[in-house]
């Protein structure tokens, strides 16, 4: 582990202290990027125009046709919490905006697979729809396009992923990452498209009168709290727009304003939601809903988006954590067999393969993409974790999620593993990050050495030393309560990340608790504070170098701040 300080331009730093922002805050930002207070007003008029998205117009043409001919629509989604959200917003903005007739129909991961499949397109025709529309998928879904469209059902694909070289034929795309699209912000989520082409809608419907006046014009910033969730859990960059959408969700939902689900799932999570952060949102809503998607069906989550009613929305929320509960528990039994799989793969170096690929029998096809997740943080490896398929009539194929680090394209990988081996690979996709794919059993050892090829040519040494990029020094003033609670009310995540400082410290005590976290008692900058190291039970040396994180503790009322450390480092 390698310790690095941020680079924080001082120009970017002045000009926000002068635009009134605290110090600390300043330097923050300005390490991020942010150049000017402009950047951080998070107000609605600052949000990128539905105009420049390309498909928006001629999407928001096609839904008013079809709600002015009151026909049938249908929401395709994905099984994850991006795509409950998407399917949610998509589903009661409709509705808002006059349609009479909206159902949606979710893939079943273990026997439809993601995305719009041909199977799927003849359900929804069956089903008495019009139109078709998906939410967070579609745009590699050249065969269930072409189906829907050969049944006679109208298509519009909603979807944020990368597309392929061949792009389905739907009547309609929109896609910030499709060819041509000047929209700026390349990393909304599924979520966030949809929203913008439920604003064009309303922009559509306007142009054509449906409205008595702008003062009765439905409202769309309810639906902020499910863009904001859907846009944190999916862990896309949070660039300037996907900030705004987050933070004019959390504002809402602080105040109380959420659907009746948002308002459940905090309470089951045992969060508050007049003090909602992102991390409520990655590791307290997020997970929760996922879960339905891996192990369960995620009608369970997008029903609990959807209900107004709180009791019913208490009953969807308690089952998704009892889901919940249950993939963590599947997880930690497939975490520790695969980590003993990976530390066999070590070589006589003790050092990993440039790549990971785990498989086992016994392995939960749900739970891939998570345990892949605990592999790549242990051990700074792009990493994949295959198990075998559910899905009646493929038994010998195994699905694999993989994760990545920086510096390693995961996607461009599979689409060259694919082009040297063709006999590999079923099918694939994802992200840089984060990508999915299907392979033969028989094959699974050639997938294996392609990846480690492709590895040990794309990554040096420097990009395989896992770095941590820190805060640098935090002065002893700056440890308050309420400049750490304005820290906690900021918007941080992927690609705007959250404040981790670094200073050399001296360790005063230290002591295991439940056998498994490290209890701190540390001397920073002349003054004692108390840490917590989850998940670290070796021994630290009387001095060394830190990186952590700002936590308030509680506790029979007093409230102190503490560290919670990320790293160390050897001085």
């Amino acid at each position: 582990m390698k310790i690095l300080v941020r680079d924080v331009p001082p120009r970017s730093t002045w000009a926000l202290e002068q635009a009134g922002l605290h110090p600390l805050l300043a330097r923050l930002y300005a390490a991020r990027g942010v150049q000017s207070a402009v950047e951080l007003d998070d107000g609605l008029a600052h949000l990128l125009s539905p105009n420049t998205l390309l498909g928006a117009s001629a999407a928001a043409t096609l839904l008013a046709n079809a709600i002015a001919q009151q026909e049938h629509l249908c929401i395709v989604a994905d099984y994850d919490c991006d795509g409950a959200t998407a399917c949610a917003v998509a589903v009661r903005g409709l509705r808002l905006l006059g349609a009479k007739n909206v159902s949606y129909l979710v893939p079943d991961r273990v026997v439809d697979g993601y995305g719009l499949t041909a199977a799927i397109a003849s359900r929804v025709k069956a089903n008495g729809a019009d139109v078709l529309v998906t939410v967070d998928n579609g745009i590699a879904s050249v065969e269930g396009v072409a189906r829907a469209r050969q049944l006679g059902l109208k298509v519009l694909v909603t979807d944020h992923h990368l597309p392929a070289a061949t792009l389905p034929e739907a009547d309609v795309i929109v896609n910030p990452n499709q060819p041509g699209c000047e929209f700026a912000s390349k990393s909304m989520a599924g979520v966030g498209v949809v929203f913008y082409v439920l604003l064009a809608l309303r922009a559509e419907l306007r142009a054509r009168g449906v409205f008595a006046s702008r003062e009765q014009e439905p409202k769309l910033d309810g639906l902020l709290p499910l863009v904001a969730l859907g846009t944190v859990a999916d862990v896309v960059k949070l660039d300037a727009n996907n900030r705004r959408l987050v933070a004019q969700g959390l504002k809402r939902i602080r105040a109380g304003a959420m659907p009746p689900g948002v308002a459940a799932l905090f309470q089951v999570a045992g969060r508050e939601a007049r003090k909602a952060t992102t991390f409520d949102f990655g590791f307290a809503l997020g997970p929760r809903i996922n879960a339905a998607g891996r192990l369960s069906d995620m009608t369970l989550g997008i029903e609990c988006l959807l209900t107004d009613d709180a009791s019913r929305a208490t009953e969807w929320a308690t089952a998704l954590d009892r889901i919940n509960r249950e993939r963590r528990e599947i997880e930690g039994g497939m975490r520790d067999q695969a980590l003993a799989l990976a530390d066999g793969l070590l070589d006589a170096q003790a050092e990993p393969p440039a790549a990971l690929c785990v498989f086992h029998p016994d392995f939960h096809e749900g739970v891939v993409g998570i345990v892949a997740s605990r592999l790549k943080e242990k051990f700074h490896r792009p990493t994949f974790v295959f198990a075998a398929s559910a899905a009646p009539g493929k038994e010998q194929e195994l699905k694999g999620s993989g994760r990545s680090i920086p510096g390693f394209h995961l996607r461009d990988a599979l689409d060259l593993l694919a082009k040297r081996h063709p006999e590999v690979l079923i099918k694939f996709g994802g992200h840089a990050m984060a990508a999915g794919c299907s392979v033969a059993q028989a094959h699974i050892g050639l997938f294996e050495q392609g990846l480690a090829q492709i590895a040990q040519e794309w990554l040096d040494s420097a990009t395989l030393t896992r770095q941590l990029e820190t805060d640098g020094s935090l002065a002893a003033e700056y440890r308050r309560v309420d400049l750490v609670e304005t820290l906690n009310q900021a918007v941080w995540g992927q690609g705007f990340a959250a404040p981790v400082f670094s200073d050399e410290v001296e360790v005063l005590s230290q002591r295991l608790i439940a056998e498994k976290h490290l209890k701190l008692q540390l001397k920073h900058q002349g003054h004692p504070i108390e840490a917590m190291w989850f998940g670290h039970t070796e021994a630290l040396p009387p001095r060394l170098r830190l990186a952590f994180r700002l936590d308030i503790d509680e506790w029979q009322g007093a409230r102190k701040v503490r560290f919670l450390v990320e790293a160390a480092q050897a001085i």
